[in-house]
């Protein structure tokens, strides 16, 4: 299929990549921009992948306290120097990673820091409910993948759908970031306590009273 000059523009917005390369990538990939993305990640071309094996020991820490100090919300953001550590550039991605945190209530920040005994007990569980749902044997682990890829998108934050763009994950947006701000950047590590956190109390829509604070 003819790749599009846009569809171009966008993949080396969002990569940082060469506009060559990005047409390459979008043609193996049938003008999937996600595809085209991951290609070009693998080839080592994209701006993201080539700044991640820099040091990125400066950044910042940010702080994130819901209305009423409900929620309250620290993580660590990582960049190569302090001058993009204080740039309002920078400081706006970690306020938006902060709030993520608050409405979305991560567990990780990637799938590769989950427990490999955590992913093998909810495959059993998963397994045994699709089982239980009469699904033939055949089809079962092709189920359970899917369900194991819909755990991490709502337990890891890099697999999270950003909240101000539902149609973009948390690593896009990183990886976009990057590729802006031209150097490494990486989320350490959050600690996200909720007032009340483990006693009965009832269900509020976190990710609604979140937007609607940041008037979003």
């Amino acid at each position: 299929m003819a790749v599009s000059a846009s569809a171009v523009k966008e993949l080396r917005e969002k990569t940082g990549a060469g506009m060559l390369d990005c047409k390459k990538a979008l043609d193996e990939a049938n003008g999937d921009i996600q595809k085209a993305s991951e290609i070009l990640r693998e080839k080592g071309l994209s701006a993201a992948a080539n700044k991640a094996g820099r040091a990125a020991t400066e950044g910042t820490v940010e702080s994130y306290i819901h209305a009423g100090g409900r929620i309250g919300v620290l993580v660590e953001i990582n960049c190569e120097t302090d001058f993009v550590g204080k740039t309002d550039q920078f400081r706006e991605f970690a306020r938006d990673i902060a709030m993520q945190i608050a409405a979305a209530s991560p567990k990780y920040v990637r799938r590769e820091e989950v427990p490999q005994s955590d992913i093998d007990k909810e495959r059993e569980i998963l397994t045994n409910q699709a089982l239980n749902e009469g699904k033939p044997a055949n089809i079962v682990e092709k189920m359970v993948d899917g369900r194991i890829s819909k755990f991490f998108e709502e337990y890891c934050l890099m697999d999270q759908s950003f909240i101000k763009d539902p149609d973009k994950k948390v690593s896009q947006l990183l990886n976009e970031k990057i590729s802006t701000i031209g150097e490494n950047i990486s989320i350490r590590r959050f600690v996200r306590y909720e007032l009340g956190e483990g006693l009965e109390k009832k269900v509020d829509n976190f990710v609604e009273e979140v937007m609607a604070q940041a008037k979003l």
